[in-house]
């Protein structure tokens, strides 16, 4: 390795975390235009990136710096005033620098096409008013979207599925009295070929016919060009279609966010002393290197928990003293590891304030977004995937949780609405709650929903109540294909965000007043790696069930065991509470013993609760989760396996996946 490519490592973090405070001190200015220490700050990060570039030679990124720096010193010298033009101009340069450093880092020139923003610069340069700027202007796409990270996502799937990706620009003749009839119907043909994922302008406005005699879609389809182009002029006063590909490169633009978000996790590791007198020392530490540690300690667990059987079968008074020191410095050596591998929320968070800003501008409404919590730290396996369903739960608040400005005044709400983001600890988990104040779930219209689309039968209705109405959103197969309804209808559903969630051990979870507002709140574990659990015996298997779902432990008598619905229960602590027997679920080989008194696991998941039935408590232990890989992608209610101290595999329950298959099984 030359000099040089030691010295890029350290470029590309700094710089990325240089961008990452102009980023948020420009969303301060905008709200403080009058506060020169925020623009002193931005000064100096724009600076220090300014010669770090010169300095690496990349002459294309130290210019744009230093252009974006000569206006920063015209406002702080008061030659200037910070209006929204001039932060849209500035904002777009952040854009392009961002760009320009990540080709650096995938190995690029870091060059790129910044005549536009330049040259905007230079107007403010010259006392010239500058005309609306728009970020998105910056990003090299042939019609007029662009796509965030989520949006993206839902690109890159679609070409992994062999589909087309179509912008679609639409002409309605100027004669047309019934202009947002006809865009209903373009929008219901487009819908039978596949999938709308944005609109441009939205469907609110469309829906109200705020558009001029054309408008945009863009649409994810398994058919050709011409099939698509044929079905939308066979509308009547529909008088031109065109389209093209999607352009931007998807797995270049996911991947462009992904090292985004590694560099940001590349944090520093040691806790910060709180002395006032001393300054804090760190380190930074590769991720890589931290994954190696954590790989060898959970060894080291595995050992662990072999040496403890071993010391306790010997019963030898020396090798059990051994091994309770090897135990406890081995537990605050464990303590260590996990904190150096905590992240705190803040570099997801981050991201958020610009996107609402702007998704905001584009809905017309206004838009409180408050954070909080941002120093809640988790495992940064977690932190890499917690991105997308947070940008996907946002954009849904945005746009189809917070109502209009004026539809809120008529509603005797202040015109502007609030979003509150925030992250907190709660035992062993950490918490994330998304929460509105605007118009809350419509339970009547989404019931409706999942009874045209088969979610649920209209018996099974009947018994719902409000919060299973409100979960409906998440089933898999809820659709709103339905552009204009109330409901979010990107092309993707809640379904998808859940899912996420739940690969990371986690769960998402609604309380919504109509009128009010709605909170999403989702539940993580602090990390995946190393989990305390309750080991249990199945027959001739022995299973660990994750403390974190457990509510507590019972003997129950087999008399008392009762049937509602063909389904095993118990009267537990005034619930009833249906039961699952685990050698029956997992169909475990052996003979099953007959007995009057059995064991129960009490598992909870949200408001649901279940027991749990094995044949014996074994005891608490942590154990190292390994995942099952591709061998047994397929497995049911199984999160991954541990290997115990005697050398034997345990599975480990998913008692989430099994309270939420709501199964009914006979022990």
């Amino acid at each position: 390795m030359s000099e040089m490519d030691q010295y890029l490592g350290m470029f590309i973090e700094e710089s990325t975390e240089h961008l990452q405070t102009i980023n948020t001190q420009l969303l301060e200015l905008e709200k403080n235009p009058e506060d020169i220490s925020i623009v002193q700050e931005i000064f100096r990060s724009a600076h220090t990136i300014k010669g770090m570039a010169g300095t690496m030679g990349f002459e294309d990124l130290a210019n744009l710096t230093h252009k974006m720096e000569n206006v920063l010193d015209m406002i702080r010298n008061s030659q200037t005033k910070v209006t929204s033009e001039l932060l849209d101009v500035i904002f777009s340069s952040v854009d392009l620098l961002e760009t320009m450093v990540t080709s650096i880092s995938e190995g690029g020139d870091g060059k790129a096409n910044v005549s536009e923003v330049v040259s905007a610069l230079a107007k403010i340069e010259s006392g010239e008013e500058v005309s609306h700027l728009d970020s998105s202007e910056t990003i090299e796409t042939p019609a007029e979207f662009t796509y965030d990270q989520y949006e993206r996502t839902i690109l890159l799937e679609a070409k992994e599925q062999k589909k087309n990706v179509f912008e679609i620009r639409v002409t309605i003749d100027e004669g047309s009295v019934l202009k947002g009839a006809r865009a209903f119907m373009v929008f219901q043909a487009a819908e039978e070929l596949g999938e709308i994922i944005k609109s441009n302008p939205s469907t609110e406005d469309i829906e109200n016919e705020n558009f001029e005699f054309s408008f945009a879609i863009v649409l994810v389809t398994s058919e050709d060009k011409e099939t698509v182009t044929e079905k939308i002029l066979g509308i009547s006063e529909v008088s031109g279609v065109s389209m093209v590909k999607a352009a931007p490169d998807t797995k270049q633009e996911v991947k462009k966010e992904q090292a985004t978000n590694k560099k940001e996790t590349e944090t520093t590791q040691e806790k910060k002393t709180k002395t006032p007198a001393t300054q804090s020392k760190s380190i930074r530490v590769n991720i890589d290197r931290l994954d190696n540690l954590m790989n060898l300690f959970e060894e080291l667990i595995i050992d662990r928990g072999r040496l403890e059987q071993i010391s306790s079968n010997l019963k030898d008074h020396e090798l059990t003293e051994t091994v309770q020191r090897m135990t406890r410095v081995s537990g605050d050596l464990q303590n260590i590891i996990l904190s150096m591998r905590m992240v705190p929320v803040e570099t997801v968070f981050n991201r958020f304030p610009r996107m609402v800003r702007q998704l905001s501008r584009e809905l017309g409404k206004e838009i409180n977004f408050i954070i909080e919590g941002a120093e809640t730290e988790l495992d940064r396996t977690v932190i890499d995937d917690i991105g997308d369903p947070l940008v996907h739960l946002i954009r849904n608040a945005l746009d189809h949780g917070i109502e209009s400005p004026t539809e809120r005044v008529s509603n005797g709400k202040p015109e502007q609405g609030t979003i509150l983001l925030r992250a907190f600890h709660k035992g062993n988990m950490v918490y994330i709650e998304i929460k509105d104040d605007g118009g809350g779930l419509k339970k009547e219209k989404i019931l409706n929903k999942a009874l045209e689309n088969g979610v649920v039968t209209q018996e099974q209705s009947i018994a719902l109540s409000s919060d299973e109405i409100n979960q409906l959103i998440f089933a898999s197969g809820f659709s709103t294909a339905d552009t204009v309804s109330d409901i979010s209808g990107r092309g993707v559903g809640l379904d998808v965000v859940k899912s996420n969630i739940e690969k990371l051990s986690g769960s998402i979870h609604i309380t919504s007043e109509e009128g009010k507002g709605s909170t999403f709140s989702i539940e993580l574990p602090l990390t995946l790696s190393i989990i305390a659990s309750m080991l249990v015996k199945v027959r001739n298997e022995q299973y660990a069930v994750p403390l974190t779902s457990i509510v507590e432990t019972a003997l129950i008598q087999k008399q008392d065991i009762q049937y509602v619905h063909n389904q095993k229960v118990i009267l537990f602590r005034d619930k009833i509470i249906p039961l699952i027997f685990l050698d029956d679920y997992y169909a475990v080989p052996g003979e099953q013993e007959n007995r009057e008194a059995l064991s129960i696991i009490i598992v909870q998941k949200g408001e649901e609760i279940a027991g749990l039935v094995v044949d014996e408590l074994i005891g608490q232990q942590e154990i190292v989760l390994k995942s099952l890989g591709d061998y047994m992608k397929d497995t049911h209610s199984i999160s991954g396996a541990t290997i115990l101290g005697d050398g034997t595999v345990a599975l480990i329950v998913d008692s989430g996946t099994l309270i939420g298959r709501k199964v009914s099984i006979n022990g």
